[in-house]
């Protein structure tokens, strides 16, 4: 009976209980307005030649398959090749590309690009009506501005117990 007496006076003490309660509100407005950019890719050279059955000159050297010489600004020079066929009646083929890469410019100033085949620029953007607040109560008010501009409002809640 005491046993039991004396469990019962442990289970009818309040037990204690601890936590800790963190909670914290934050707003934040972030206005961007993009500047003018450009993106250049430079077009490089590049020549190809194949083919079979036929004679290849490049107008001096008989037997020569051409190439790219050297550069001048970015551009090589480039040796045509004709060819004829080397048996008469009997199957051939030939074929030669080339692409003449972009010249790169010697002297640039600031902002200048130099004239590659592609080129993406944008313009600057403009504020216009952009604008952004937060209230004493943490209301959000955003307004979009004119091209090339972002808002973002944001409103965060936490609540941590431990």
């Amino acid at each position: 009976m005491l046993k039991y007496l004396s469990l019962l006076i442990l289970l009818s003490f309040p037990s204690i209980a601890r936590s800790d309660i963190y909670h914290s509100i934050s707003s934040s407005v972030k206005l961007e307005v993009s500047a003018a950019a450009t993106a250049a890719d430079r077009i490089g050279n590049s020549l190809s030649i194949s083919g079979s059955g036929v004679n290849t000159t490049d107008g001096t050297t008989a037997g020569s398959v051409g190439g790219l010489g050297a550069a001048t600004n970015g551009v090589n020079a480039y040796t045509a090749i004709t060819a004829s066929q080397l048996t008469d009646g009997d199957a051939f083929s030939f074929s030669s590309s080339y692409t003449a890469g972009d010249t790169v410019a010697t002297s640039l100033t600031v902002g200048e690009t130099s004239p590659f085949g592609d080129l993406t620029s944008t313009a600057a953007g403009t504020a216009g009506s952009l604008a952004g607040t937060i209230d004493t109560k943490n209301d959000l008010t955003i307004v979009a501005g004119g091209a090339g501009t972002s808002v973002t409002g944001q409103f965060i809640v936490g609540l941590t117990l431990e």
